[in-house]
């Protein structure tokens, strides 16, 4: 916006009549007019339409009324659409030429009143006849609307004029096809919600904030385009995990900038950015690191998001804290992941201090295989730093101390498990191979598939990748990670199992609320359907507070059982030094998909010996695996699923104090509790 001085013109007349009358300007209404019945439309409101902040102008705007909401998308002032036959008006519309300005400044208490307006009956019923308080009602059309007498009026009327509004619309030379389905359709949505509207105001039954409420919902959803099929080519998502500094959101920048998700010109504002906070080598991880606490401490707090794809597959990058204290971050975005990319710093010291006992590198490896990570991949970084340049035994050392831990995780390597050096700094090995005369052995070990590695790139073992295991006929399971308001509630979650259709009629577990699905997003783009392993945003017609984190959508048919008990098979990892026991008392918090939450062992049902054996005792010690019985204490009501059936909704975590005890699975729900 320029600072400088402008001449004065009001939002609703034209620049050519803002001349003319420059030297005595009409003032700007204080409240907004209304124009009455015009042309077969309904009442036009000038200033702040119900549901919306926005001014709305005139011109060649669509009709927009209090009782309906519709927004008015104004047109451009170089090309008017053609002026309706004029009609009675509540209250006059403001003059377009000088003459007819300065008219409406001498004469602005004179406003025409069109005696059969519904909205004027009402309003003057309201004020019992007195025609000034009347006047001063029409000034605060929020306020207005609070009475059902009101609401019930403009919705009786719109809904009787719906179809003239609807002809009037098309009117315009300038709308096209698509406008003018979008029209209908929206017309459709706005006279059902009025209809509703109506009905609560007459029946007497609803409140003001209810007719509120219904009238707000009519407003226009304004997606654009028809819903295309979903991309046939396969999905992954990739959790980015590793000691804090390792590299991983630079890592992820890096590969976002190399696969053209982000132009130049922005990675030249983050490195003038990054230069200003004295530290040049952060710039790529200002792409995904957004916040300014991020930005200023160079530590990622919440899971970053990203999308990129190449000739035969489609990615989502989740770039997990690497901090300790957000562990739990980290913990509901691998919990979404197919694929983990272990990210190690090859600098001397770096490697070190988050391999030993307590460094992230550690715990992030076991909670991915708990997690459900398919394949882990074990990407070298910062290869090129001076302490390494690209030595093949820092490389050989840091793979030979790794691959035990690897395998005690449950890993197993030849299968699971790929090792790649890169410089994620550089972009070096990452879409293009590194150069035989900056690493001359890299090429003769992926060639002789040496540490399970036949692919040159990092880009190259992505795309060689596959994920098993995915069922589109089973049960729809969609854990919620996230929902927010925006012209409906908006939902976040991956598609664990079933596919997901536009229209379908899904239970919100465990409220067991039933729901219609309006819309589907895969990256900001409508879809017709989803299948397993797609990240989704789900549009409800709903309440926000329908939706909390660690709810499921399911079909009707199967819905996802809350239970408040249940057993599991844990795998004591490393108990508190203060509390070495694990027994019936103990509490922990649970992490389970997209929830944690508290709970209790009631119970521990046995502990399993190294052969098999099953042991009845009443205690187990870290290394040990156990069956417990585990209760939810907090009064929240938890969806989860047995492993057997559904693995991503039965895998379990228990943390203490910071830190990580129990890794296991659920394998009994106490249905006789269930709630």
């Amino acid at each position: 916006m320029n600072n400088g001085a402008k001449e004065f013109r009001p939002s609703w007349m034209p620049a050519e009549s803002a001349d003319a009358v420059a030297d005595s300007p009409p003032p700007v209404p204080k409240g907004p007019i209304t124009i009455g019945k015009s042309a077969g439309r309904g009442p036009v409101t000038i200033g702040k339409s119900l549901g919306t902040k926005k001014p709305v102008s005139l011109g060649a705007s669509k009709p927009v009324s209090l009782g309906s909401a519709k927004l008015a998308t104004p047109a451009p002032a170089s090309a008017p659409a053609p002026a309706p036959a004029p009609a009675p008006a509540l209250v006059a519309t403001p003059a377009t030429s000088s003459t007819h300005a300065n008219d409406a400044d001498d004469n602005a208490d004179d406003e025409e009143i069109d005696e059969n307006d519904p909205l004027w009956k009402a309003t003057l019923q309201l004020a019992k006849g007195d025609r000034e308080q009347a006047l001063k009602l029409l000034e605060d059309p929020d306020a207005l609307m609070a009475y059902p007498e009101v609401v019930a009026a403009l919705a009786a009327a719109d809904a009787a004029e719906s179809e003239a509004v609807d002809a009037d619309v098309h009117v315009s030379s300038a709308t096209s096809a698509d406008e003018a389905k979008e029209d209908a359709s929206d017309s459709s949505r706005i006279a059902e919600v009025e209809v509703k509207t109506a009905s609560l105001a007459l029946s007497g039954s609803g409140s003001s904030s209810n007719l509120k409420e219904a009238a707000a919902s009519a407003e226009i959803d304004v997606d654009t385009g028809d819903a295309k099929d979903c991309d046939p080519r396969e999905h992954l998502n990739m959790v980015f995990i590793g000691h804090v500094d390792a590299g991983k959101s630079t890592l992820s920048g890096s590969i976002l900038y190399l696969m053209g998700m982000v132009d130049s010109r922005t990675i030249e504002k983050f490195e003038r950015e990054a230069k200003q906070r004295n530290r040049d080598s952060w710039f790529l991880a200002f792409i995904l690191d957004t916040s300014e606490e991020e930005r200023a401490k160079g530590k990622t707090v919440e899971v970053g998001r990203a999308y990129f794809h190449t000739e035969t597959q489609r990615y989502t990058i989740l770039d997990a804290p690497g901090h300790k204290n957000y562990v739990p971050n980290m913990i509901s975005g691998a919990a979404q992941a197919d694929v983990g990319v272990l990210v190690i710093s090859a600098r001397k010291g770096e490697f070190e201090t988050g391999f030993e006992k307590g460094g992230q590198t550690r715990e992030h490896a076991l909670l991915a295989k708990t997690l459900g990570i398919h394949h882990l991949l074990v990407v070298v970084n910062k290869m090129d730093d001076p302490t390494v340049e690209w030595a093949k035994a820092r490389y050989d050392e840091c793979v030979s101390k790794l691959k035990p831990f690897l395998k005690s995780c449950g890993y197993v390597i030849k299968r699971d498990v790929k090792f790649v050096p890169i410089s994620g700094l550089t972009g070096a090995n990452v879409l293009k191979e590194v150069e035989s005369s900056v690493c001359p052995w890299w090429k003769e070990m992926y060639t002789s598939s040496q540490h399970n590695t036949n692919t040159a790139t990092l880009i190259e073992t992505f795309d060689s990748l596959h994920i098993e295991g995915r069922d589109a006929q089973k049960p729809l399971r969609i854990p919620v990670l996230d929902r927010y308001f925006e012209r409906g509630t908006q939902v976040l979650g991956k598609v664990e199992s079933g596919t997901l259709t536009m229209g379908d009629e899904i239970v919100v577990s465990p409220t067991k609320k039933t729901l219609k699905v309006d819309a589907i997003y895969i990256n900001e783009e409508k879809v017709k359907s989803a299948k397993p392993g797609e990240n989704v945003l789900i549009k409800f017609n709903c309440q926000v507070e329908d939706f909390q984190k660690g709810y499921v959508v399911c079909h009707q048919v199967a819905a996802c059982p809350s239970p408040r008990a249940f057993s599991a098979q844990l795998f004591l990892v490393d108990l508190l030094e203060n509390r070495p026991i694990f027994c019936s008392g103990y509490e922990a918090i649970l992490h389970i998909h997209t929830l944690e939450v508290e709970v209790v062992v009631t119970d521990l049902i046995c502990v399993i010996d190294p052969t098999g054996k099953k042991v009845k005792r009443p205690f187990a010690k870290t290394g040990q695996q156990c069956v417990a019985k585990l209760k939810i204490t907090a009064d929240l009501k938890t969806c989860l699923e047995k492993f057997d059936e559904y693995p991503a909704l039965g895998r379990v975590t228990l943390r203490d104090e910071g830190r990580t005890i129990a890794i296991g699975k659920v394998v009994g729900i106490s249905r006789d509790v269930e709630k």
